[in-house]
């Protein structure tokens, strides 16, 4: 089986990573079966050494048969580009199935040029939603979902959304090569994999703590991306305003594109400051190493949200609502958006003694979705 995987983004090479793994292994241990054959396409929406090439080198990634190149542009000329270079490829490779992750432009553009192709689709993550129409994530998600015939979701209430939705075909059957019979299934989340493979490689090779000054549980990590947050200057003011009131060592990676913003506007924050500290991107054992030592996680990140629960960390979340509802349900996520107010309430009301339970499977939904796509 020849497999085309579209990723693009750095929380879907850390998706993959379990995936690629899964796949090699599976090779392995069957020696005399038809081998499975990945071709990963790269499409470069997130191009910055720190953001892409550190994830492949330090996740052993296969290195990308193509890399499209294709960012710093607008939503609909980035899904456009990306959409007539995939068709391209796919035409030249003719896959048996198509393999994509989470819900950027990436997902929807490799998921529209294979159902176009008539090239079966199964989509990694599937099923989230945060209601939130404005995102452009969701209607990523959403279009992806009812574009692919397998659908592989890391929560129960992911599967209840697509019943929801009409996408109501769950069993443990083989899957079908229909286009029109979708499959669900309830595997478990990979980045829950891939944290419980590199949490501890990452304890014994990351020196991040030591070089930034800082002791477990003695600092706040930041992050910031989203345009709501940091397009609209007041938003961003807020949440400027709110790390800096808040009397704390804060670790805060800067993401590519929030710093160009800040230089712009804030130029004074990077002069050192007493308790905010930014530090460029870093790769993913050092991010690792932060967010399990942090005392909590502010972020707009969906990725983080989930991180910080594997962690046990508590999460303060920038945004006004969370397709991740279950980390909110337990009491470790708190969504406050940019209101400054909430945003200093929410670290002050910090509590670590709630009830931690595996939400996101067992660690073995790489393991899963091969045992499916070969069945």
């Amino acid at each position: 089986m020849k497999i085309v995987t579209v990723i693009g983004a750095r929380p879907q090479f850390i998706k993959a990573a379990p995936v690629s793994r899964a796949i090699a292994e599976h090779n392995r241990l069957t020696p005399h079966a038809s081998p499975l054959t990945e071709i990963i396409v790269h499409t470069g929406q997130h191009f910055d050494a720190e953001m892409s090439d550190i994830f492949f080198k330090e996740m052993n990634i296969p290195q990308p048969a193509y890399n499209l190149g294709i960012n710093s542009t607008s939503h609909g000329a980035m899904t456009g580009r990306m959409l007539e270079k995939i068709e391209e490829i796919l035409m030249k490779e003719k896959p048996d199935r198509v393999l994509v992750y989470g819900d950027t432009n990436s997902t929807l553009a490799g998921a529209l040029a294979a159902v176009k192709l008539h090239i079966p689709v199964a989509h990694v993550e599937a099923g989230l939603r945060s209601f939130n129409r404005k995102m452009p994530e969701e209607i990523n998600r959403v279009l992806t979902d009812h574009s692919a015939d397998i659908l592989f979701c890391p929560t129960q209430q992911a599967v209840n959304n697509l019943k929801a939705e009409g996408i109501v075909n769950v069993d443990n059957s083989a899957p079908h090569s229909s286009l029109l019979t979708p499959h669900v299934y309830l595997v478990g989340d990979t980045m829950y994999d891939a944290v419980l493979q590199f949490s501890e490689i990452a304890r014994q090779k990351s020196t991040i703590l030591e070089n930034l000054g800082v002791k477990p549980k003695e600092y706040l990590l930041a992050t910031v991306h989203r345009p709501y947050n940091t397009d609209i200057p007041e938003n961003l003011e807020s949440i400027l305003s709110a790390f800096l009131e808040i009397n704390e060592p804060i670790i805060f990676p800067v993401h590519p594109r929030t710093k160009q913003i800040l230089q712009s506007t804030y130029p004074s924050l990077f002069t050192p400051h007493s308790s905010l500290k930014m530090i460029p991107p870093v790769g993913y054992l050092d991010i690792l190493m932060l967010e399990q030592n942090a005392k909590a996680i502010l972020t707009d990140s969906g990725g983080m949200q989930k991180e910080a629960y594997f962690f046990g960390v508590p999460c303060v979340t920038l945004r006004s609502e969370t397709e991740w509802v279950e980390t909110v349900e337990s009491g470790w996520n708190v969504v406050v958006g940019a209101d400054r107010e909430k945003i200093i309430d929410a670290v002050s009301d910090i509590k670590s003694d709630n009830l931690h339970s595996k939400l996101y499977g067992d660690g073995h939904a790489a393991e899963k979705i091969i045992q499916c796509l070969t069945a």
